[in-house]
């Protein structure tokens, strides 16, 4: 008979690695719309190049700043939308 400790479950209260993850994803989503709504030139620009492949994804941005606020308004939707559908259990 060995003496190993019992295993202990987490508390029902504590939420799952991937609501975390989720909620995550969803708080970068509004704060990145935020900034490209906010600053859509400055945001862009800071992207447009050297930045670990990022540059491919801003393209279609650059000098057009009401296409940046149009996508940072579906970007803040979507994490709201993203982050609603969380439940505390």
């Amino acid at each position: 008979m060995t003496d190993t400790p019992p295993v202990v479950a987490p508390p029902a209260s504590t939420p799952p690695v991937a609501a975390r993850i989720t909620e995550m994803a969803a708080i970068f989503m509004v704060g990145d719309g935020l900034i490209g709504l906010l600053q859509p030139r400055r945001h862009v620009t800071l992207w447009q190049e050297r930045a670990l492949g990022t540059e491919k994804l801003v393209q279609p941005f650059v000098g057009k700043p009401g296409r940046r606020r149009l996508y940072a308004l579906a970007q803040i939707a979507a994490g709201l939308a993203l982050a609603a559908r969380q439940r505390a259990k």
